[in-house]
């Protein structure tokens, strides 16, 4: 996970004028001496060629700032002044008072100083405030368009790097273990279950990343390692394959259960319409392709990541109406787990599309990826309206 740092910061600069390399100083409180930086590349265009000096106006103390090296080294991330994020108006206990009323939170847009970058002794570092004083030189020498691009596809490639270093997943090119997912023993299990805690962490600092970008699916996907992913949203674009409508009849306010029956049959027909299609949808992937090819094959991380949406969507959707109602907190995260497990099963699924010889069976994967994108677009959707709420 990324270390922040802005609450102990003091005062820093931070200095481009040299092309090609970004040096500063940090002084934190606590700290008697400033933390050097010495990194390669560039800040974003609005800072690039200039020298930043920056001043928090109520530095905090932060016990783990001590961890942090005195001498950052390794290459920038986003660097930049220019970034804009909504901002609460209100102090963080009216927030929590606010929200417990059921009343909506004020923000206002601002501009962010976001400070990123990424070394071998601390990971990913963040600086990241609306609060703080800046002061930025005139420039020595000027960033053009296509070089700030170019800088930016470098610091999506250093981010990629540090998520895969999060999540280490198992090499797939390795021989899959002779026993099926069903025999695995305790170990193993923990193994997996490890990884999906790691994937989840990584997908969660992504999404924080990315939240306010234009372009968040595929910087998303990018960055998590999710190839499939990135090829069938180029796909879905190319064809003009729309996503939902409005909410897709999948919002909370677009559906109410029917507490009229007790049968079987009538808890059934009270299923949330996002859970009920995606347990279609995961039954569909059984039927369709084989896990005979052991745990780390596509067929199978398709499968068990569908099926582990639709678990977790009835735990957390069909429970509404019957007198038990989740908090909107802990809907909001299972459907962001819930987007990560899909993310997965697109991915592989662009897999299993990719090798696949069978026109019958390539068009049957193709109707079923469009059906994970109309799930991935619905969970978005509900997300969206919770948070709201």
């Amino acid at each position: 996970m990324a270390f922040r740092i802005d609450d102990a910061i003091v005062r820093g600069e931070i200095d481009n004028t040299v092309e090609g390399r970004t040096t500063g100083h940090l002084w934190l409180a606590g700290r008697a001496e400033p933390v050097t930086l010495d990194l390669d590349g560039d800040c974003w265009r609005d800072l690039a060629g200039s020298r930043l000096v920056f001043e928090n106006p109520e530095p905090k103390p932060d016990a783990a700032t001590g961890q942090l090296a005195a001498e950052q080294t390794g290459v920038t991330g986003d660097i930049t002044a220019s970034r804009k994020a909504r901002v609460s108006t209100v102090s963080e206990e009216q927030i929590h008072a606010m929200h417990a009323a059921g009343q909506e939170i004020p923000y206002e847009w601002k501009h962010l100083l976001y400070l990123e970058w990424f070394s071998p002794a601390n990971g990913r570092v963040l600086i990241e405030s609306s609060s703080f004083h800046l002061t930025i030189s005139t420039p020595s020498w000027a960033m053009d368009e296509d070089a700030e691009q170019a800088q930016q596809l470098a610091n999506l490639h250093a981010m990629r790097d540090f998520m895969a270093g999060i999540i280490r997943r198992r090499n797939g090119s390795q021989p899959a273990a002779e026993q099926d997912a069903d025999e695995l023993d305790e170990y193993e299990w923990e193994e997996r279950l490890k990884e999906s805690d790691r994937l989840a962490d990584a997908y969660q600092e992504v999404l924080e990343k990315y939240m306010d970008d234009e372009d968040a699916e595929r910087k998303e996907a990018f960055v998590m390692g999710w190839d499939g992913l990135l090829d069938a949203l180029a796909e879905r674009d190319e064809n003009d394959i729309p996503g939902l409508t409005d909410d897709g009849g999948f919002s909370s306010s677009s559906w109410t259960p029917d507490d009229g029956g007790e049968g079987p049959e009538d808890r059934e027909d009270d299923r949330h319409p996002l859970q009920a299609m995606a347990y279609e949808v995961a039954l569909r992937s059984v039927d369709l392709v084989s896990r005979d090819g052991g745990p780390d094959t596509a067929a199978h991380c398709l499968v068990s990541n569908l099926l582990q949406v639709s678990a977790k969507l009835a735990g957390a959707l069909n429970g509404c109406g019957s007198g038990y109602e989740p908090e909107a907190g802990f809907v909001l995260a299972v459907l962001k787990r819930c987007l990560n497990w899909l993310n997965e099963a697109m991915a592989a699924c662009q897999a299993l599309l990719d090798q696949e010889t069978d026109p019958d069976q390539a068009q049957a994967l193709t109707r079923l990826r469009q059906s994970v994108f109309e799930i991935r677009d619905g969970i978005v959707a509900l997300r969206r309206e919770l948070k709201q709420s």
